[in-house]
């Protein structure tokens, strides 16, 4: 059986902060992405997304930002915690599919990297991940460049062999 579950996540820019999209910074980005932990809308999409499908809640629930454990935190190193408890709970990820809408820096030099480091921290192959970009077509906020928002769908398999 398998399951599936959507993610969303948006971050406004912020002068001073590394941009950290899908485990890689953009090098040259002149602004990052405000939050907590890295502010890594992509992976953190990711998260809820496979959180969403095994039906444990969201990254708010697991990392919450009142947590000094998660100030700065890398969320890659989040992203492995999640494959801990989906395997707890019965499931592996089988396929990600993820948007990022990002009016600046272009980031389709950088797909192939964040699909590899993605890919990784799932323990899949980098042809089970997939990462496509978008602009705002300058409209709302991610069009008028003042933040940066991803859209994940993640497909997860129940392992038969499991009581729950």
């Amino acid at each position: 059986m398998s399951r599936t579950g959507i993610g969303w996540d948006s971050h406004r820019l912020e002068a001073g902060r590394r941009l950290v999209l899908g485990g890689v910074e953009i090098a040259g980005a002149e602004r990052g992405l405000a939050g907590y932990s890295d502010a890594d809308v992509l992976t953190h999409a990711l998260i809820d997304a496979l959180l969403g499908a095994a039906g444990l809640g969201d990254i708010g629930h697991h990392f919450p930002d009142t947590d000094p454990r998660w100030r700065d935190a890398d969320s890659i190193e989040l992203l492995g915690s999640v494959l801990g408890l989906l395997g707890e709970a019965g499931f592996a990820p089988v396929n990600v599919d993820a948007t990022v809408a990002c009016e600046e820096p272009k980031l389709a030099p950088h797909r192939d990297a964040m699909r590899s480091r993605l890919a990784d921290a799932l323990a899949l192959d980098r042809g089970d991940v997939n990462v496509k970009f978008t602009t705002g077509e300058r409209m709302g906020f991610v069009g008028r460049g003042e933040g940066i928002a991803a859209l994940a769908v993640a497909t997860l398999a129940e392992d038969a062999g499991r009581d729950r």
